[in-house]
């Protein structure tokens, strides 16, 4: 509940109570002012007009005598006159109204603001009750357990295809939780947390509750925004809740969806109870005993923004990278999918047209395929059922690579320059393919000029293929130019690995032409090696560094 707009109302009442008593004191004021425009004259002007049979309109009114007289309205005290000599000279009948009319109508109106103040300042101690009952009822909400229930998984690993490499990672999480004696007896400590990163759509939801089915135990998920209350305290208060629970119902796992939103780096622009949360998140963690049965499965697809705290030693000490699928996971993803719909599809074929498709836009595409064939009174999918709704599919999607054949052509030579330099150059890396590539920085405290300078190397040795194959840039360059400029300032900047001691702008860009011509020319002797790489790619999408080697070992 927010309480911002009712501690509001108050003020609010008193600023309406003041402008409305403002309005009715100038309409007093006026009518006690604009009533009376008569003009004062003294009473021997008065007499010399009664005695000339001038007066017209006379009116007695509480102590004025009024009367009219060539049209204007005159005005002089009655006992400033002679009355009799009023009623003797002129004809005219003399009305005296009740001159306690005019107090009357001011009583009158000072009543009604008196009766309408009186009802603003009842609504206005009702408004303060209601919040003050409502601010404790609030209070009474904090001291209340937080209403969190686990989940039974009835999902298992053979529910989710295209994870083979995350499988074996998640593996001994898996035995662990199953048999927690077993690693206690050995002095073995398992992780506490396991930070599963990837881009959106990959199923690492998903994933966690796999882990969380094949090991039979309780599955607690919540996402990082739930975390984050508008009290403080609240979400503090949260986690230590489900930290309760899990303990109570262990072994156990806890799932924490787009934990970015509540364990962002801390800094800049404050939020005391994001902050709070975080620091009760991370209270929790440290607290786990060894044998606690509980581990904390996390998901993000911005680990960059997550706070270093989080993933020192101890916390999150293993991270699980969840990457997009490949031809031939993809094909594993749509064999699931598809497997209760009647069908006449292959399957290669649907993979190929499917690059860049997570396996969430991969159920929608299915989803959305069978959806047509049944509007067009088909009895079963085919492969045009999928042609015709490929775009709706990825219509408001920020971005999808969906790569015709010629851009799959330049992409498949651009990674394969970048993976043939790598591997000479001795840059650690997993797999490449038309989608992304895994080179890893060197994990070390200290790196040599030459080291970083050959990771330069292999982000310009795209850029630089695409010269020498095609005769142009490319925008797909863009990235892999700005890690290779953010890692040549660092050499320089930070390292002083510049010619000069003092840092400058030129050496900077003396590194990258340096890097660039040195790549140039290792290229031009390699373009036979980066040709049928490219083709591996095109191929099967995806190469690994032993087949990048197998490939360099024929040719050598």
């Amino acid at each position: 509940m927010d309480f911002s707009n009712l501690k509001r109302v108050p003020e609010r009442k008193n600023r309406i109570i003041l402008a409305v008593s403002a309005v009715l004191l100038v309409l007093i004021v006026a009518f006690a002012t604009l009533r009376d425009q008569a003009k004062s004259i003294d009473g021997k002007t008065a007499e010399n007009l009664i005695e000339n049979s001038l007066v017209t309109d006379a009116v007695i009114d509480g102590p004025y005598l009024y009367f009219k007289s060539g049209g204007v309205e005159y005005r002089v005290p009655k006992d400033a006159v002679d009355l009799r000599k009023v009623y003797e000279e002129t004809a005219v009948s003399i009305k005296e109204p009740n001159p306690y009319l005019a107090d009357i109508f001011t009583i009158l109106i000072l009543a009604l603001l008196a009766a309408y103040l009186l009802r603003l300042a009842r609504k206005n101690r009702e408004a303060r009750e209601q919040q003050i009952s409502e601010q404790i009822q609030f209070a009474n909400e904090l001291q209340k357990p937080a209403d969190i229930r686990p989940i039974i998984s009835n999902i298992s690993f053979k529910d989710v295809a295209g994870i083979d490499e995350v499988k074996e990672e998640l593996e001994e999480i898996i035995d662990f939780l199953r048999y927690p004696g077993k690693y206690a007896d050995f002095g073995i400590r398992m992780p506490r947390g396991v930070l599963l990163v990837g881009p959106p759509g990959v199923g690492k939801t998903l994933i966690a509750k796999a882990v969380a089915g094949e090991a039979g135990v309780p599955f607690f998920y919540q996402s990082g925004a739930s975390f984050v209350q508008i009290y403080v305290g609240m979400g503090a208060k949260r986690v230590r809740e489900l930290f309760k629970r899990a303990k109570a119902m262990a072994p156990a796992i806890v799932f924490i969806d787009e934990i970015d939103a509540v364990g962002k780096a801390r800094g800049g622009m404050r939020n005391d109870e994001r902050e709070a949360t975080l620091n009760q998140l991370l209270t929790e963690m440290d607290g786990f005993e060894e044998s606690s049965g509980v581990i904390v499965i996390a998901a993000t697809n911005k680990i960059e923004m997550l706070d270093d705290a989080l993933l020192r030693p101890g916390r999150f000490d293993r991270r699980v990278f969840v990457s997009m699928p490949n031809k031939e996971e993809r094909k594993s993803i749509l064999k699931i999918y598809l497997a209760n719909k009647p069908h006449y599809v292959d399957l290669d074929t649907l993979a190929e047209m499917t690059v860049g498709f997570s396996g969430a836009a991969l159920s929608s595409l299915v989803n959305e395929a069978a959806i047509h064939a049944l509007k067009r009174g088909k009895k079963i999918i085919e492969i045009d059922d999928f042609t015709a709704v490929k775009d709706k599919v990825l219509l408001g999607k920020r971005k999808i690579l969906t790569y015709s054949d010629e851009e799959k052509k330049i992409q498949a030579t651009y990674q394969a320059a970048k993976a043939v330099t790598a591997h000479w150059l001795g840059i650690e890396f997993s797999k490449i393919g038309l989608l992304s590539d895994h080179f890893h920085r060197a994990e070390k405290e200290i790196v040599s000029k030459t080291e970083m300078l050959n990771l330069v190397k292999v982000h310009l040795a795209g850029d630089t293929m695409m010269q020498l194959a095609f005769g142009e840039h490319f925008t797909n360059a863009a990235r892999d130019l700005q890690e290779a400029r953010v890692l040549a300032q660092e050499m320089v900047e930070r390292y002083g690995m510049g010619e000069r001691f003092h840092a400058d702008a030129a050496d900077v860009e003396k590194i990258l032409e340096s890097a660039r011509l040195d790549v140039e020319g290792f290229l031009g002797r390699m373009e036979e090696a980066v040709q049928r790489l490219s083709e591996a790619i095109l191929e099967r999408e995806i190469v690994t560094k032993e087949d990048v080697g197998a490939l360099l070992r024929d040719l050598f």
